[in-house]
């Protein structure tokens, strides 16, 4: 059985340790969507630190066990020390593309990505990309960043694709509204806002 990789990434206007209102809010978001990631249907698991490692500097100091070193898209120029990391990225597991889809758009995280222009520089880059993994398989961030950068320049395929262009495990393409839906109703203009989200 495979499971769906979803690695984003997205370049901040502020450092992470900037002490300013805008910073302070970007960080609380994060904090309240990770809270109740658990218990979002489809969900397997996401890319975390290890507990002894969590508490010094930023994601590049950081341990992350069977998801590999951490490591960032070619385009990201800003820091890489507490004082100047500049970036979010998450790295998870899904059961099935609508899963994901249905956690990006409704509740906390899409409170989120509504104020993501507040918090994000818009570099034109790509910002998420999928793929699909086999079952136990773990998935590194140096195999997201590949995809990403893939889909920079080359474009959705089975290798690397998005919500707007996604891929069957087998590698057919598909449709996001052929693969059922969940609890939650799909509201008018939200692929276009997945197309925004992923450019």
């Amino acid at each position: 059985m495979s499971h769906l990789a979803l690695y984003t990434f997205g370049v901040l206007k502020s450092p992470l340790g900037d002490p300013g209102r805008l910073t302070r809010e970007f960080h609380e978001s994060v904090v309240a969507v990770y809270q109740g990631i658990d218990q979002a249907r489809g969900y397997i698991s996401h890319a975390s630190p290890t507990e002894d490692s969590s508490e010094r500097g930023f994601q590049f100091d950081w341990d992350w066990a069977g998801w590999g070193e951490f490591v960032v898209p070619s385009w990201y120029q800003k820091g890489r020390t507490s004082d100047t990391t500049a970036l979010a990225a998450t790295f998870s597991l899904w059961t099935d593309l609508r899963a994901a889809y249905d956690f990006v758009y409704t509740d906390l995280h899409r409170v989120a990505l509504n104020r993501r222009y507040d918090w994000f520089e818009k570099t034109g880059r790509p910002g998420l990309v999928f793929w699909w993994v086999g079952d136990g398989t773990i998935p590194t961030w140096q195999d997201g960043v590949r995809r990403l950068e893939y889909l920079q320049d080359h474009e959705p395929a089975p290798h690397a694709f998005t919500f707007h262009h996604p891929f069957t495990p087998d590698g057919a393409p598909t449709r996001l509204d052929s693969m059922g839906r969940s609890g939650t109703q799909q509201k008018a203009g939200d692929h276009a806002a997945a197309e925004r989200l992923e450019a």
